[in-house]
């Protein structure tokens, strides 16, 4: 084949010769139900985005600017805040699509760059393992958080538990 014959991915002819519409054999691809999760994966990565510049600006709104700003910001101010339904799932909100957001991007970078097999199950295996263990423990310090723990029938001292 000369410079000046180009093969078309339409075709499967050389340039300059009638062509068919048909896409050549070699150019097919294989239909797979990898593909419906990579798409899901891309669109997701692009919505969960979107929803965490929102969780994440108001976030750092109401921690930084509202009130006394960075110097209100101690042990008190998080037990306050957590102590409304809506901020511990505003938190939570985050930390899910945080943590999964995180996943899918080195997943991603771990299929693209892992060249055998068997490394990539095992990074993914760890990264998997890794995401679900910060997501249940990051859940339960959300939702089982005390301020004003009472051990052995004593509560614990702190300037904001109530009396």
């Amino acid at each position: 084949m000369s410079a000046t014959e180009i093969q078309s991915p339409r075709s499967g002819q050389i340039s300059g010769k009638p062509e068919s519409g048909k896409i050549a054999p070699k150019y097919r691809r294989g239909g797979s139900s990898r593909g419906n999760f990579e798409m899901a994966a891309w669109l997701f990565m692009r919505l969960s985005g979107v929803v965490l510049v929102v969780l994440i600006f108001g976030h750092l709104f109401v921690n930084l600017l509202v009130g006394e700003g960075i110097h209100a910001i101690d042990f008190g101010f998080v037990a306050g805040k957590w102590a409304d339904p809506f901020w511990q799932f505003w938190d939570l909100a985050m930390l899910w699509l945080a943590m999964l957001h995180g996943t899918n991007g080195v997943r991603t970078i771990i299929n693209d760059y892992a060249e055998k097999d068997s490394t990539r199950f095992w990074l993914k295996m760890v990264l998997y393992a890794a995401t679900a263990v910060i997501i249940i423990l990051g859940t339960l310090v959300i939702f089982t958080f005390n301020p004003c723990p009472v051990v052995d029938g004593v509560q614990l001292p702190g300037g904001f538990c109530p009396a």
